[in-house]
């Protein structure tokens, strides 16, 4: 075998190390032309928000009425359980992953308008439920078309949005979250007490409609990343969830759904049943603080989440941890605080811990997967903290109260509740563990 010399084998390599270079420029440069500078991210970001905020009435509306129809059409907790979690929880965990997919092959922009018209369209038909029935069909509908909601949105995020301000730009998405709540359970309460459920829903399904007009007007399509052919989904689903540090993250947002999914499910009703206080009551009092300690803990986590990436911090999960621990303490404080500003009061940091989460489990996923599977990595994320969990508890909550309730105990409800103490204590242990798998694999570098 004849040798070559080592100043061939010197160029050579330079020449492979100057290709590989420029790959990786014109790779930059290429995402760099796809990001959206000035007025356009601003209304980009904004489209998003109103998105988050309608997606997030849509879906809350039947928490706060919840005692209307019950009344009206003669439902049990656990059939309330049933349509709030179970009728809505399986179908959008399910349909999640392939719309992800989807947004992901840069058809974000038309999963977007899709999902929008379907869901608003579900909600208003649930207006003409005449039993259990054909409410939670309606319900049904309307998981379909969120389910592809938030990985469409985060898909456009990461891909128009520079990468050093992507925890905030999810923060501000996610806010949409507590400040559809606010609105969800204002409006609704006065809703229920003057006008009727089926009126609310009616409502929110028409104006949920106006808010394609602004994702066709601002929205871009979201550019592709290309992957190995013999790549296909479920296989990019399993490597995901083989990664210890995604794993354990995933396994946090099932916890998360656990404790949250009967959280906003019953605390109406539990209000209502233990304190007297009226529907719009309700509305005012809970969603209001419900949406200023989510849009707090939205923008903080966001921030605060990116100063951590930015450092390369290796407790990158401890802060949301270190909330949920002290936030299992308060809401099981307020199960049994004798007055009602005292448990409102005592829900504030479960309210605030949910929102918190929201920006440091996004982002540290989008990290874990990488470039061009941010969207599937929010939907396997949002297919932990719903399938099994948010389809379950809802149910568990409800069949305590029942069964409690028959044998002559006064509040079964507040019996039925001490499911989300427990399950927001476990989720505080989640992200200690999440903490440590990203410091091992530095996921974020």
């Amino acid at each position: 075998m004849s040798q070559i010399a080592p100043d061939t084998l010197l160029k050579f390599g330079h020449r492979e190390f100057q290709k590989k270079m420029s790959h990786e420029v014109t790779s930059l440069t290429t995402a760099e032309s796809q990001w959206v500078y000035g007025w356009r991210r601003t209304l980009l970001l904004i489209t998003l928000l109103l998105v988050s905020i309608f997606s997030q009435i849509d879906r809350i509306l039947p928490f706060i009425l919840a005692e209307s129809i019950k009344a009206d059409l003669g439902l049990s907790d656990t059939q309330l359980g049933l349509i709030t979690g179970m009728a809505f929880s399986i179908c959008y965990s399910l349909a999640s992953l392939p719309l992800a997919r989807f947004s992901d092959h840069g058809w974000a922009k038309q999963v977007l308008v899709g999902c929008i018209l379907i869901w608003s369209a579900m909600t208003g038909l649930g207006g003409l439920a005449t039993g259990f029935a054909a409410l939670a069909l309606s319900r049904i509908g309307v998981a379909l078309g969120e389910a592809g909601g938030t990985p469409a949105s985060h898909a456009l995020i990461v891909h128009k949005i520079p990468e050093q301000l992507h925890g905030r730009a999810i923060g501000l998405y996610a806010m949409g979250i507590p400040l559809g709540t606010m609105l969800g359970f204002a409006l609704g309460g006065w809703a229920s007490d003057n006008v009727g459920w089926r009126n609310a829903l009616f409502g929110a399904g028409t104006f949920g409609g106006l808010v394609v007009i602004l994702v066709l007007l601002f929205t871009e399509k979201n550019n592709v990343i290309k992957r190995d052919a013999g790549e296909d989904f479920f296989r990019s689903a399993r490597t995901l969830l083989s990664k210890p540090a995604f794993f354990w993250l995933f396994i946090a947002t099932n916890l998360l759904g656990f404790a949250s999914a009967p959280f906003y499910t019953f605390a109406a009703p539990f209000l209502i049943r233990t304190h007297g206080l009226t529907a719009s009551e309700v509305g005012i009092s809970f969603g209001l603080l419900q949406g200023l300690m989510g849009i707090a803990g939205t923008l903080l986590g966001g921030r605060l989440f990116d100063r951590a990436v930015n450092r390369g911090s290796l407790t990158l999960l401890n802060p949301p941890a270190i909330v949920f621990g002290l936030s299992a303490i308060t809401t099981l404080a307020g199960l049994f605080a004798p007055v009602s500003w005292m448990s409102i009061a005592l829900f504030v940091p479960g309210m605030f811990s949910f929102a918190f989460l929201l920006p440091y489990g996004f982002g540290a996923g989008h990290l874990v997967a990488g470039p061009g599977k941010q969207a599937l990595a929010s939907g396997l994320l949002m297919l932990g903290s719903g399938l099994f969990s948010a389809t379950l508890s809802p149910l568990l909550v409800g069949m305590i109260s029942d069964a409690a309730t028959a044998t002559g105990v006064e509040n079964g409800l507040q019996a039925g509740l001490l499911v989300a103490p427990v399950f927001i204590l476990f989720t505080a242990a989640a992200c200690f563990v999440v903490s440590r798998r990203l410091a091992v694999y530095h996921s974020w570098h």
